[in-house]
């Protein structure tokens, strides 16, 4: 089974097949459309083929379908054949669920995503649980508001980092995990990790797109 692993950022669209270690991107943005990234897809993916597509987005996903559009991209998403415009079967989930999955090593798992946002996703055993906790009131806004990027060019590296680790503890008693991924663009802005955290790695969305066809994939570890 060749799977198309594509994860869709507000930057970048970043594609890798299942076999191989070397991605490809193309520009996103703020305007881009849902034709608009398959086009992107199929222009550099011309020589590679595949049985099956996985998607991450930075957007809810219920059934394998948007609940609305990207924030950070253009429109026409919710309603898209990915399905036809592929011609493949295509499965979903958020970006930072993807990247979750990617990341699991068994048991009950929080996934942090430190990126332009909070990303937050819990998975035990063969369930996965997509959450939007970075909406939750923490403080005089949001958990987003102080650990996503806005709170980083607001309050700085030292104030960020202290952040980080007051709402992991926060959500730590909260959901009672075995351990905590902290992944996302971000995370590497940290000095040392919170207690029962492991550093994730963006690389993981890829393994988490071929999870999501097949769960022992157990193939080389995209750059």
């Amino acid at each position: 089974m060749n799977i198309l692993s594509i994860d869709i950022g507000g930057t970048h669209v970043k594609v890798l097949l299942s076999g191989l270690v070397e991605k490809r991107k193309f520009d996103s943005g703020p305007t881009l459309t849902a034709q608009q990234m398959v086009d992107g897809v199929m222009k550099i993916t011309t020589d590679w083929e595949y049985d099956h597509v996985s998607m991450g987005l930075p957007t809810p996903i219920q059934n394998n379908k948007l609940v609305h559009d990207p924030v950070n991209l253009g429109s026409g998403w919710v309603d898209f054949d990915f399905d036809k415009a592929f011609g493949k079967p295509t499965r979903m989930l958020n970006d930072a669920a993807m990247q979750a999955l990617g990341s699991y090593e068994g048991g009950k798992m929080l996934f942090l995503g430190l990126g332009t946002g909070l990303g937050t996703t819990i998975i035990d055993g063969d369930t996965i649980i997509p959450l939007e906790l970075a909406h939750l009131p923490y403080r005089k806004k949001t958990f987003e508001d102080y650990v996503g990027i806005h709170g980083l060019e607001k309050y700085g590296k030292k104030k960020w980092r202290e952040y980080v680790f007051d709402i992991v503890d926060m959500l730590d008693a909260a959901v009672i995990p075995d351990y905590i991924v902290l992944g996302g663009g971000n995370v590497e802005r940290l000095k040392k990790l919170p207690d029962k955290c492991r550093l994730g790695h963006n690389a993981n969305a890829f393994i988490g797109g071929f999870r999501m066809w097949d769960r022992n994939w157990k193939g080389p570890t995209p750059k």
